[in-house]
């Protein structure tokens, strides 16, 4: 084999920069660092739309699906599994429970670096003063 004093060095330089986030969380422990969001401390308020394991995964597509009924179809009622019905708002039905965002959204999506569009559109409860704007957003 030619050149093997270069071609092993630097195979082994490129699969350290390769490896390099995984063993630098590890050590530093990141690796077993979980989220974890505030959840409502209200008693009354202890029921989601959908159950807690369907949530985690599928809260996006749910609100995706909200939006297009509401916008598209002008549907304002979900109908849950439970066969309950839930008013379609991200203000007055998500919101009314998990009250603080940056203590329950923003700590997974931080935690995955995505971004949340839902506030581009829609005012979060906390921004809202008195005047016409605040009726802004279903």
């Amino acid at each position: 084999m030619y050149d093997k004093s270069k071609i092993i060095p630097a195979l082994v330089i490129f699969l350290g920069l390769a490896t390099y986030p995984i063993w630098h969380n590890t050590v530093s422990g990141k690796a077993r660092y979980v989220p974890k969001p505030e959840l409502p401390t209200d008693k009354a308020k202890k029921e989601c739309v959908e159950p807690k394991t369907f949530i985690r995964v599928n809260h996006k597509t749910l609100l995706e699906d909200w939006k297009f009924s509401v916008v598209r179809n002008g549907i304002r009622t979900y109908q849950a599994s439970n066969k309950k019905a839930y008013t379609i708002s991200l203000n007055r039905t998500c919101m009314n429970c998990h009250t603080d965002k940056t203590k329950f959204c923003d700590q997974c999506h931080t935690y995955m670096g995505v971004t949340n569009k839902c506030w581009d559109c829609h005012i979060y409860p906390k921004q809202l003063s008195p005047g016409p704007l605040a009726m802004r957003g279903p």
